[in-house]
């Protein structure tokens, strides 16, 4: 997962590919992304340096309704993290500025450690990742497509927005975890400050305010997802 995930590579730059075109590239490999290989425990390298949260916390005994409902939210966190890479790409596909572009793959960069950190969550609780999962990532692609192509600072308001509700479900999810899952609630509070950081990040880049029906459409479509995907 530390592979760098651009629009398009170098290769493909030097062939001229519609803008549907690099729509579909983008796309198919945001759903590669998501299949699922050898189990490899997180680490620190030259390309992906974020420390897995839980790498130096005890795993606790819990019973088997604390760890159905503790990989039952650690699911919905990988859901999340689905959404963001799809949103992210789909806006930077877009973008029309180069420093926004880059602003955003940035951030989804980061934001695929969370993916990386809540698969490895999931395998350590014996659970696997939602199956709507390739649902959530296209549909999330398609929304930041579109918000993208209302203009930059539009694009940002978004992910400021998006962010702020991102870190809200967190705080929800530390609310609602066993106490006693420290390593569950290390990699929450570690994803927690980054998606903080994202907004202020978006909001000092220029982001446009979100008009409240929006924000009213976003949380209703973050809890359809939060409700699916705990479940399958």
């Amino acid at each position: 997962m530390a592979t760098s995930f651009h629009p398009q590579s170098n290769a493909d730059s030097a062939r001229d590919y519609s803008p549907a075109d690099r729509a579909l590239m983008t796309l198919g490999k945001g759903l590669k992304l998501l299949s699922r290989g050898p189990f490899a425990a997180p680490r620190s390298d030259t390309a992906n340096p974020a420390r897995y949260p839980a790498d130096r916390v005890a795993e606790a005994p819990l019973d088997e309704r604390e760890r159905k409902h503790a990989a039952g939210l650690m699911r919905v966190n990988h859901a999340g993290e689905v959404s963001a890479q799809a949103l992210y790409q789909g806006q930077a596909l877009v973008a029309r500025d180069g420093a926004v572009r880059e602003h955003l793959l940035r951030a989804a960069s980061e934001e695929r450690n969370h993916l990386q950190w809540c698969d490895a969550r999931l395998r350590e609780l014996g659970e696997k990742p939602s199956v709507l999962s390739p649902l959530w990532f296209a549909g999330s692609f398609a929304i930041g497509a579109a918000a993208g192509l209302i203009g930059d600072k539009a694009s940002l308001g978004f992910v400021e927005e998006t962010e702020r509700q991102v870190v809200e479900h967190l705080n929800e999810h530390l609310g609602k975890l066993p106490r006693q899952d420290r390593r569950s609630r290390a990699i929450v509070e570690a994803m927690r400050v980054d998606e903080a950081r994202h907004g202020e990040e978006a909001a000092d880049a220029g982001a446009s305010a979100v008009p409240m029906p929006v924000k009213r459409l976003m949380a209703g479509i973050s809890q359809i997802m939060k409700f699916g995907a705990y479940r399958v």
